[in-house]
């Protein structure tokens, strides 16, 4: 949303309000315990007040606001959560997990179960994805012997990396729409930053400590009981399709990403019908609908489900979402009036007078975010909602845009501790008190964080 109207303040006091604007936010999610879709709506609204956005433009620019970055992020998180859904239940993961993982011993075990997390990570979320490895974990980590951190480590790492550095994952998602960043751009060198990231500081971290702290193996959790049902009942699906299934949306969008810059160097030409035909289904929202639809056979119909069944399946896939959504709406809104009211701008004109370059200042507004309020989503959305004009008046590449993107996602990553949920989820199910799990999962993650948006800062230089 472009902002044609002459800001009603100078920059000194846009700034100011800007900085009084996240901490009120802050406070009422950690302190109030506001839900943060509500705390968002207050935050805009009191912020447009506050900036003298003209009073029959607020409500239009909020509700602009929200349903632009709706549009882009709803089908993306929603047909990630139905993939994900559907490759749980029907044991596809396990599938995955186990031909990756096969006969090999040690470390070679901690690297193929950490790529499998990986690769299930693509439409997974977090939390749902670190629940349904941790049978497989356990499993592997009893059979292998030595301390669940070897295993356990390169697994919550994948999940890390996955859910802040590619999308369909609403964090990025939203990020790069908030910021106008190419999203095939923006998956392109997720994977590309992503994969050596959790490398170094997933796997090799992994395997480091679990040689210095051993955790012992935690009584197998009473969970998972429908997916165990469901895979008595039926055979899951074979190895070949649920990586098929996985690894189509990919392929569909590397395509129409590398189309892209065939056109635009008039290698080939945008008009032609079969060209614009493949970019279309290569779009992320197609691409992954079409992945859904193969999984709907491979993981619904190949099994000999009813059509009930796969109805109830991908309906049980959206509650567990509908939040982040309307979260991410709602940074979207706080993010246009932001915009409206010239703090974007203002923040542009003080970081030029720093010298910071852009990409620099973006990590570093998200690790504040992270550290004060935990969740990376929210700090992803709200670095991205304040950056947006900078970037967006700015004459910056479309590369250099996706790689601030995933600079965003590094600063959003880092020092995980007690107030991000994700610190108590790996912390409770590996078993490990507070003091270890500072000195294993919050490291971890830093590590993540700060490897990632090293690896951007190093790009951005060149392109």
């Amino acid at each position: 949303m472009e902002n044609d109207v002459e800001p009603a303040l100078s920059t000194g006091p846009l700034l100011l309000i800007a900085a009084a604007a996240v901490a009120v936010l802050l406070f009422l999610i950690m302190k109030v315990r506001l839900h943060a879709f509500l705390s968002l709506i207050v935050i805009s609204l009191l912020t447009a007040l506050a900036t003298r956005i003209p009073l029959a433009d607020v409500v239009p620019t909020m509700v602009d606001g929200i349903g632009g970055t709706l549009g882009s992020v709803a089908l993306l998180v929603a047909l990630g959560a139905i993939l994900g859904r559907l490759l749980e239940i029907s044991g596809g993961a396990q599938v995955l997990a186990d031909a990756l993982v096969g006969r090999s011993q040690g470390n070679r075990a901690a690297l193929a179960i950490g790529v499998a997390a990986l690769l299930f990570g693509f439409p997974i979320f977090f939390d749902a994805g670190l629940v349904v490895f941790l049978p497989i974990l356990f499993t592997v980590a009893r059979r292998m012997g030595g301390s669940l951190l070897t295993y356990g480590l390169p697994v919550a790492g994948a999940f890390a990396v996955m859910h802040a550095f590619v999308p369909p994952h609403p964090g990025p998602v939203a990020a790069a729409g908030l910021i106008e960043a190419d999203i095939g751009l923006v998956l392109l060198f997720g994977l590309l930053i992503g994969v050596p990231t959790w490398f170094i500081g997933g796997y090799l971290f992994g395997i480091y400590m679990g040689g210095r702290i051993n955790v012992p193996v935690p009584q197998v959790l009473a969970r998972q009981e429908e997916v165990e049902r469901e895979t008595e009942e039926r055979p899951p699906p074979r190895f070949l399709s649920v990586l098929l299934v996985l690894l189509l949306p990919l392929v569909l969008i590397f395509g129409e990403t590398g189309l892209n810059t065939l056109v635009e160097q008039d290698v080939v030409s945008g008009d032609n019908d079969l060209v614009q035909a493949i970019r279309m289904i290569g779009q992320t929202p197609v691409a992954l609908l079409i992945a859904v639809l193969v999984a709907l056979v491979v993981c619904g119909i190949a099994q000999g489900r009813s059509s009930e069944d796969i109805e109830k399946i991908t309906d049980g896939a959206f509650g567990p979402v509908a939040s982040i959504i309307l979260i991410t709406g709602a940074g979207g809104m706080f993010g246009a009036v932001l915009q409206a009211s010239g703090i974007g701008q203002a923040l542009a004109d003080t970081l030029d007078d720093t010298g910071m370059p852009v990409i620099v200042a973006a990590f570093v507004v998200a690790t504040a975010l992270r550290v004060s309020q935990g969740s990376a989503t929210v700090a992803l959305i709200t670095t991205s909602s304040l950056m947006a004009s900078v970037i967006q008046d700015g004459d910056y590449s479309d590369a250099y845009r996706a790689l601030t993107v995933i600079a965003i996602a590094g600063g959003a990553t880092v020092l995980s501790h007690v107030n991000d949920s994700g610190f108590w989820l790996v912390g409770r199910f590996f078993g490990m008190d507070v003091r270890t799990t500072l000195k294993t999962w919050t490291v971890m993650v830093t590590l993540l964080g700060c490897i990632g948006a090293l690896l951007a800062f190093t790009i951005s230089a060149f392109v």
